[in-house]
């Protein structure tokens, strides 16, 4: 009986693995309960593989003028970390963001705009929970890092105030 348990199992395992390739999926999680303390849980998932970033990374190497690379190279890499920026703002949860208070309001900031310390300055959802991201301190939006529905992780640059 446990054989055929065994091979019902592994051909729900394989018509799991069939819907997730059909439709185009990355990840399926299922738990099967069979009786009160006898249950299976399977979770069937893919990697995706993303081929724009090493074509990204190949167009510099072919640039023509090797004596603008350097100072290409330099630039971006001032910019990458907007994190290490003393005026950066940076989310303080894992969630999305929301620019304006509702759908179809204008956006809390813009670039170049002035604001307070304690100003609203986006949302960061998070379990449902609107959290507000204030201004902690007065000054002009220089740069918004992030946009309206990002997902955004702990530490995330949003903004650089200065």
């Amino acid at each position: 009986m446990t054989d055929t348990k065994h091979e019902a199992d592994v051909a729900f395992i394989k018509a799991l693995a069939e819907l997730l390739r059909e439709n185009d999926l990355t990840e399926l999680q299922v738990k099967r309960e069979y009786g009160e303390e006898d249950s299976l849980n399977v979770r069937v998932s893919r990697m995706t593989q993303t081929v724009a970033a090493p074509v990204q990374v190949a167009a510099p190497v072919a640039a023509p003028a090797p004596a603008a690379a350097p100072a290409a190279a330099e630039a971006p890499a001032a910019q990458e970390d907007p994190a290490s920026h003393p005026g950066a703002v940076t989310s303080p949860m894992v969630g999305t963001v929301y620019m304006q208070p509702e759908p179809g309001a204008p956006s809390f900031i813009s670039v170049g705009a002035t604001v307070s310390e304690g100003d609203t300055l986006l949302i960061v959802e998070a379990m449902k929970t609107m959290n507000h991201i204030h201004a902690p301190k007065s000054g002009t939006i220089k740069r918004i890092l992030v946009g309206d529905g990002d997902a955004v992780e702990f530490g995330t640059p949003l903004v650089i105030i200065e």
